[in-house]
């Protein structure tokens, strides 16, 4: 039983497929390498730009968080000088206010004590006339109208003098 296979066939069969397969090599192979090759290059290139970019997005990241904190605690840091300003105003505005409300009672007790006094020396000065017109009608003669106003004025003067130590 004959395989069917013959020599010469096979030896030319067998040169046509080497010749083909250099000739592959050398002409398909070598171009087909050389677009697997490029497109491997691209792809790293590319999960190397893929990588760079996360990395730079990472550090943005970073800096930014870092940015939201600073700004964070300068805002913080704004709100607390507002609160001392504004505690510091108010003291201030209270201390004046304050001030000013004792200068009003200091005013209004000095115009108090002023119209006392007017009030009081008014008065004298009434008692004394009434007193004189008293004395005359009681005398019935005119009397030294200088001489009784010191005399009334003395009485007044022991008669202040005199309740003043009866109060203490």
């Amino acid at each position: 039983m004959e395989i069917g296979l013959q020599l010469g066939t096979f030896v030319g069969q067998l040169v046509s497929f080497v010749l083909l397969v250099l000739l592959v090599m050398y002409f398909g192979y070598r171009p087909i390498r050389r677009v697997l090759d490029d497109r491997s290059r691209r792809i790293r290139e590319s999960m190397d730009q893929a990588e760079a970019t996360k990395e730079e997005y990472q550090r943005a990241q970073a800096d930014y968080e870092q940015k939201v904190a600073e700004a964070r605690e300068e805002a913080r840091k704004i709100v607390m000088q507002a609160e001392q300003a504004a505690d510091k105003l108010k003291r201030e505005v209270v201390s004046e206010a304050d001030q000013q409300a004792r200068a009003i009672v200091q005013k209004a007790r000095n115009d108090f004590e002023s119209e006392r006094q007017e009030i009081i020396d008014s008065l004298r000065a009434e008692f004394a006339d009434v007193a004189i017109l008293a004395a005359e009608k009681v005398i019935r003669q005119t009397i030294d109208r200088d001489k009784h106003l010191s005399l009334i004025e003395e009485v007044l003067q022991e008669s202040d003098t005199f309740r003043r130590d009866g109060q203490s």
